[in-house]
């Protein structure tokens, strides 16, 4: 279901048993505008967001050009928000909703493929496509205008140590649906000690391969913020260049049991540079 950006089947797994806690780019500066930029602007009671489109995904900038020109975000919601991770919007069915309609399923009717490139990353104040899950979903495809605008939060070097040894015991259950089978069975049964086991025994593998975060994106994971669990599996398409305050505002409203703020938070966007 669109409205929700859920971890991936093998991070949930690894996380079940966890204790709870690419190639670089070259623009590690958080809202760097340069010439040329596409620059769309949006609207709220809680201030205006000015957000740069990448050229690096050029379907989802083209489609959310397009998409503001028309109007279709006018009036819309951020209808889910969740302190600390991101705020959500883009759901045509969220216009004029009542109070305590479940949102989060609207769309125009079509996907987007989805356009992953590792020097875009999930930092604070990139703006992000929503989608369905990898169950029905397994290309990770878009929603067509659902999207969402990280927060995040401050990382650790210990907790990005231990995201990169899930990210890469995933990346190996993800190519073996064998061992990611019996991984579930003991998360389900919840035989830990079998679970470590396991976990230990796919690590000594020569076929295993450790996934290492580029050093600019953990510094800035570290000093900015972010939500790196969700790299690579959610296309970033664009960034904030003013207005990264308005981000914590609207995520520190007042929410109901579905993540809906109490009091609407609508939004306009405009496109101010092309």
């Amino acid at each position: 279901m669109k409205k929700a950006i859920k971890y991936l089947f093998f991070v949930s797994v690894i996380f079940f048993f966890s204790v709870s806690a690419c190639k670089s780019g070259t623009d590690t500066k958080i809202g760097a505008k340069t010439k040329g930029d596409t620059l769309i602007l949006i609207e709220t009671d809680f201030g205006n967001m000015k957000i740069k489109l990448y050229d690096k995904t050029p379907k989802h900038k083209e489609n959310f050009i397009k998409l503001a020109k028309s109007g279709f975000f006018d009036g819309l919601l951020f209808h889910r928000v969740i302190k600390d991770f991101m705020i959500q919007g883009g759901d045509p069915d969220s216009k004029n909703a009542p109070a305590g309609k479940m949102l989060g399923n609207g769309g125009p009717g079509y996907e987007i493929d989805a356009e992953f490139n590792d020097s875009l990353f999930h930092k604070k104040g990139v703006i992000a496509a929503a989608r369905e899950g990898d169950n029905v979903n397994p290309l990770k495809k878009s929603s067509g205008s659902q999207f969402y605008i990280v927060q995040g939060r401050k990382f650790s070097d210990e907790e990005l140590n231990k995201l990169e040894e899930q990210i890469s015991l995933g990346n190996y259950i993800n190519l073996h649906p064998e061992i990611g089978k019996q991984a579930s069975e003991y998360r389900m049964t919840g035989n830990k000690p079998a679970f470590d086991s396991l976990i230990e025994e796919i690590k000594n593998r020569k076929d295993y391969k450790a996934y290492k975060i580029p050093e600019y994106q953990r510094k800035i994971y570290k000093t900015i913020g972010g939500t790196p669990h969700l790299d690579r599996n959610y296309t970033v398409f664009g960034e904030i260049v003013e207005g990264l305050d308005v981000i914590d505002k609207i995520a520190s409203v007042k929410t109901d049991k579905n993540d809906r703020p109490i009091k609407d938070v609508k939004m306009t966007v405009k496109v101010i540079v092309e």
